[in-house]
């Protein structure tokens, strides 16, 4: 990797951790819960401060990031945070809404991370809404009728508003006949069609080919920038439900190693294919490429972290409305093998993505 790239890595990782960590800051705030600790990276501290009870810090290694509760922190007390050792601002001591809207807060600012960052790139970039370019001679979709500048609308019942929400689902569904509506003229017609096989690639295809990025209106920017956590969202769901049912191979999933890699090619392709250009040029071109995935990682992590799984977020709310519906706090031990069923999920899933970044680099 360049240095640039090692760079825009810790800047993008950092950027998604910060986020995730400020929204159970802020949220545990809000609710008077004491926070020991809020720190950007992992590791020894490199710069320190303390106030009002909450200890800021920025450690050595670039990665990771924690918002250390009191009633959550396993027993540890900062010396320099006595304002908020008393037992009226635990974590554990509030109620059960106020627990999971902090919680929650971690993913929900992923998601809003992830918003803005895409009204920003559409704002600039534009979007690519599923307008048809062309149509392949001799393929399903110029048999059904479809034309340049057809603007398709849905395809078997669901809604589209990208030309990847077409590409994901056939994706996911190859083979399968589409009911496609779309506009022509401000009128809405409907067409049945079968994907053709293609051995050469090894997949299907309608026959049409768009891709463009249109400009937008202020507004629509907002809109296409809600479509865009959707997308991002509805892909990263339907993924893990394809790799449960056996559809979707894990390897489908990058690790850090995955992550980092990625971040390298997009680097090393825009100082590739805009070596003639001007500094600003790349810049900016360098600046929307990265926000883009930015907005995809951070969705992703939303998601992820929302999964109900012991030890993320989404088992912890889990938990949190289990004990709202009994009304008592589940066994010590129990909780105690909750966590280490956790920890084995949790490893195995890094291990696995681990070995499988390190086997794609080989390969």
């Amino acid at each position: 990797m360049n240095p640039f790239s090692i760079i825009a890595l810790f800047l993008i990782i950092g950027l998604v951790v910060f986020i995730h960590e400020f929204g159970h800051f802020l949220l545990a705030k809000k609710n008077g819960v004491g926070v020991i600790e809020f720190s950007i990276g992992m590791g020894p501290r490199l710069l320190s401060t303390v106030h009002k009870g909450t200890r800021y810090s920025l450690k050595w290694i670039p990665f990771g990031g924690s918002c250390l509760m009191l009633g959550d922190d396993n027993g540890i007390v900062d010396p320099d945070a006595e304002e908020i050792t008393d037992k009226a601002h635990s974590l554990a001591e509030k109620n059960v809404w106020a627990r999971i809207s902090i919680i929650a807060a971690g993913p929900i600012f992923n998601f809003l991370l992830a918003f803005v960052l895409a009204v920003i790139v559409i704002g600039f970039a534009g979007s690519d809404k599923p307008y048809v370019q062309g149509v392949i001679d001799k393929y399903p979709a110029q048999e059904a009728g479809l034309e340049k500048g057809d603007l398709i609308t849905s395809v078997n019942g669901s809604r589209v508003h990208l030309f990847r929400e077409i590409q994901i689902y056939m994706a996911m569904n190859p083979g399968k006949s589409l009911d496609v509506t779309y506009v022509r003229d401000n009128q809405t017609h409907e067409t049945t069609l079968v994907p053709k096989y293609d051995e050469a690639n090894n997949t299907y295809y309608m026959g049409i080919y768009s891709g463009a990025r249109y400009g937008l209106k202020w507004y629509e920017t907002l809109q296409y920038g809600l479509y865009e956590v959707k997308y991002n969202v509805v892909t990263v769901i339907k993924s893990l439900g394809m790799i449960f049912t056996g559809d979707l191979p894990m390897t489908s999933f990058s690790g850090p190693v995955g992550i980092a890699t990625t971040v390298n090619d997009m680097v090393e392709e825009v100082n590739t294919s805009m070596a003639d250009e001007s500094f600003s040029d790349r810049a900016m071109t360098m600046f929307l490429t990265l926000a883009n995935f930015v907005v995809m990682i951070s969705a992703n992590l939303g998601v992820m972290n929302l999964l109900p799984i012991p030890l993320l977020d989404g088992g912890v709310i889990v938990l949190t409305v289990l004990e709202g519906l009994y009304g008592r706090k589940l066994p010590e031990k129990t909780l105690f093998y909750i966590q280490m069923a956790g920890i084995f999920i949790l490893g195995g899933f890094f291990i696995y993505a681990m070995a499988s970044d390190i086997t794609a680099l080989f390969r």
